[in-house]
């Protein structure tokens, strides 16, 4: 699991009422990584946050960190 990803999941396990439920999948797309954040159905609402301002946060935080290693690294939260 990249740094990347435990990142995320340190952060979602934070921001939810469910920790366990919580899950980051990594993806390779177009010569991309692409990070699959899944948590509880109760708590989508919880990571996207109001206005999504909490998931844009996490992808900013989640591009800085990938910038260090010149990788392309996005988040996507399934349900």
């Amino acid at each position: 699991m990249s740094s990347e990803a435990e990142l995320v999941t340190y952060l979602a396990r934070r921001l939810v009422d469910d920790p366990d439920a919580v899950s980051v999948e990594e993806v390779e797309r177009d010569g991309a990584i692409v990070l699959e954040l899944r948590v509880g159905a109760d708590d989508v609402g919880k990571v996207i946050g109001r206005h999504g301002r909490i998931a844009r946060a996490l992808r900013a935080v989640v591009r800085a960190s990938a910038a260090r290693s010149r990788q392309r690294v996005s988040l996507e939260i399934v349900d």
